[in-house]
């Protein structure tokens, strides 16, 4: 029993930046607390992953039941995205005025009112309905989650907790694949109904979570005058004796960031600061958000999650438990390739895993591309397409994944946090929207090869950009971030990539 909790300890507790502390025993319940509160918020990347997922197996059934075209299935799937992108940049209002559990909260009683709705579909126009419940969920669930873990989280811990809703995500992803497989059997009138259908169970919990067991986050009870709440709360997220100094920290910077008094974020000076007169740091900071969901997006992750039956059936794979059989291989790599950073990204720091994602991704992509490129059907490029297919989910889950969303939810200032976080998200959400409104059309006009051949051009621009623009963030405290991105971090450590 003491090596587990020596071992928990060495994982969760803070070395670097928390003061020093008698009360381990105290550290270690805080940090268990903590880990509570994550797996929690992360049941709604659970349903966001199954949502995401289940339509890739379930289309052609839908197609068959309810007579949806190729041209309105691509609308179907990429306007999802689009309702997500309004979604999330709703989030960071709603995070802001209700607070990051009620937020939790509504995101998951959306996500179980687009499965009831679209499982129950009878037409084009209720599955319309029902994706857009669906849709405005994922963008809420998106935004709310990352910035709920990042601010309930120790700051050394943080990249161990911040990894598992992508984790939770890929699970998701891979229980819609092995739902899809496992009811591909029932008649066409009810299979896909019931893959959609049972993704309507996790959310009825999670609400319930929410309200009754989760609590707000100490910064945002801060920034809205609770203090000695978030003293409460810090209590138990990081040990009695270290709750007093992360409170004074916290104060400090709401007090440096609310000079004029007002308690409380205003959404028009939020958005003022993000996007009409933003400091040097800010910009900084917003630049680097966007450029990394943007090359996330241009990967093509979204035309393999949507369509890997497509692509698997263009090199001659058209059974149909093969294709749902290839389809959960790659799940299953994309689930537990997260698992990496999990354990590395407060270790190695989120540079060098974002590196190797980059690399991986673009080598992968150009295989692909490769294994597309034959005419003719044969079992070398079979293999080699769900070979690299895999590939290609097992290193975009390593870092390009879930490591994008560690980053943008804790280098953003406190005040900014939220509606900085649903600006990022909302520009991965129109990406996603048009890789998935346009793989179709697009691979039928530069063939299946030039797509992934694309997308691997974009997965090495991402890891140039890595290089050259990010700056490291590890076992940084939240409030420590500001002197990062202002420059005076990277004057002082030549391993900062220059920020002036």
């Amino acid at each position: 029993m003491k090596k587990n909790e020596d071992l928990e300890a060495k994982l969760l507790v803070n070395n670097d930046n928390e003061p020093p502390s008698p009360g381990t025993k105290d550290a270690a319940a805080g940090n268990t607390y903590s880990l509570l509160c994550a797996l929690l918020a992360s049941l709604a990347s659970i349903i966001y992953g199954y949502n995401r997922g289940v339509m890739s197996g379930a289309q052609k059934y839908v197609q068959a039941d309810l007579g949806v075209s190729d041209g309105q299935l691509e609308v179907l799937i990429g306007l999802t995205s689009v309702y997500s992108l309004v979604g999330s940049l709703a989030a960071g209002w709603a995070c802001d005025r209700a607070g990051r559990r009620r937020t939790v909260a509504f995101s998951a009683a959306m996500f179980l009112a687009g499965s009831v709705v679209t499982a129950a579909a009878d037409g084009y126009a209720v599955l319309m309905v029902g994706q857009l419940l669906a849709g405005v969920a994922c963008g809420f669930g998106l935004v709310v989650v990352p910035v709920y873990i990042a601010e309930i989280a120790p700051a050394a811990s943080r990249g161990f907790l911040s990894s598992i809703p992508e984790i939770a995500i890929n699970l998701g992803i891979l229980l819609s694949y092995i739902a899809d497989f496992a009811l591909a059997g029932l008649p066409k009138t009810l299979n896909w109904r019931l893959m959609i259908g049972i993704g309507a169970a996790p959310p009825l919990f999670l609400v319930a979570s929410a309200m009754l067991v989760m609590p707000e986050t100490p910064r945002w009870l801060v920034l809205h005058g609770h203090p000695n709440e978030a003293r409460h709360v810090l209590s138990r997220t990081v040990g009695d004796d270290t709750a007093d100094h992360r409170l004074q920290e916290i104060v400090a910077s709401v007090k440096s960031k609310q000079a004029g008094g007002a308690n409380g974020p205003s959404s028009k000076s939020v958005w003022h600061e993000i996007l009409l007169r933003p400091t040097a740091a800010v910009r900084r900071v917003m630049l680097l958000i966007l450029g990394l969901q943007f090359l996330q997006q241009a990967s093509g992750v979204a035309a393999l999650l949507l369509y890997a039956p497509r692509v698997f059936g263009h090199v001659g794979i058209t059974s149909e438990h093969a294709v749902l059989g290839a389809t959960i291989l790659v799940g299953a790599s994309k689930a537990l390739f997260t698992l990496i950073p999990l354990f590395l990204a407060d270790r190695l720091g989120r540079r060098p895993i974002l590196l190797a994602s980059a690399g991986g991704m673009a080598a992968s992509l150009l295989v692909l591309g490769l294994s597309l490129r034959s005419s003719t059907a044969t079992w070398w490029a079979a293999a080699t397409c769900v070979a690299a297919a895999a590939t290609f989910m097992a290193t975009f889950s390593l870092g390009f994944g879930p490591v994008i969303w560690i980053y943008q939810s804790e280098v953003l200032p406190l005040r900014l946090r939220a509606q900085g976080t649903g600006v990022g998200t909302a520009l991965n959400r129109m990406l996603s929207a048009v890789v998935g409104m346009t793989f179709i059309s697009m691979y039928k006009a530069v063939g299946m090869a030039g797509s992934f051949y694309i997308f691997a051009a974009f997965s090495a621009m991402a890891w140039v950009f890595v290089y050259v623009c990010l700056p490291e963030t590890k076992g940084k405290s939240l409030e420590e971030m500001k002197a990062l991105f202002d420059g005076s971090a990277g004057r002082n450590n030549p391993q900062v990539p220059s920020l002036s």
